[in-house]
């Protein structure tokens, strides 16, 4: 079967057209960790300065960032995240965990993200209706975009 021109619309892939390139996520985990200096974010991330600039004001045109400055002489710049950028924020927890438990051979964490209840933090998908933590077999795609099954596109 010859595969279609057009892929499944997925907000999956809208989503990683924006943060999926190489050290956006990273810019947003320092951002959220309280980082958003420039000489903050190239020291703690290790991306070169051009790509850096670039990644920084994608993030801001597409408003996951705000941008404002700190220092008029000579002029800096801090970075923020809107709320769109915190919306962004479990997704990073999510993703940490899941490094922690595939990923570290020697079952050390870089970091332990605390919770309010002074216990490390956990991150469990729960549904917003029920409240019941998300598994797998709990899941039922229903496909919304017209010409789209769950396995793909309908003939024509």
């Amino acid at each position: 079967m010859a595969a279609t021109k057009n892929p499944r619309p997925c907000s999956i892939a809208d989503t990683l057209a924006l943060v999926g390139e190489k050290y956006s996520l990273l810019v947003l985990r320092e951002v959220c960790l309280g980082n958003g200096r420039f000489d903050q974010l190239v020291r703690n991330i290790g991306a070169p300065r051009d790509i850096l600039a670039t990644r920084l004001r994608r993030l801001v045109d597409a408003g996951v960032l705000t941008k404002r400055v700190y220092s008029e002489r000579p002029q800096r710049f801090e970075y923020r995240p809107t709320q769109a950028g915190i919306e962004l924020e479990p997704v990073l927890m999510t993703l940490m965990a899941w490094g922690d438990r595939h990923l570290r051979q020697d079952g050390e964490r870089p970091m332990v993200l605390e919770h309010a209840c002074g216990h490390p933090l956990v991150p469990v998908v729960t549904c917003e209706a029920c409240g019941s933590a998300v598994h797998h077999g709990d899941l039922t795609p229903h496909p919304q975009s017209p010409g789209w099954t769950v396995t793909g596109p309908t003939p024509a």
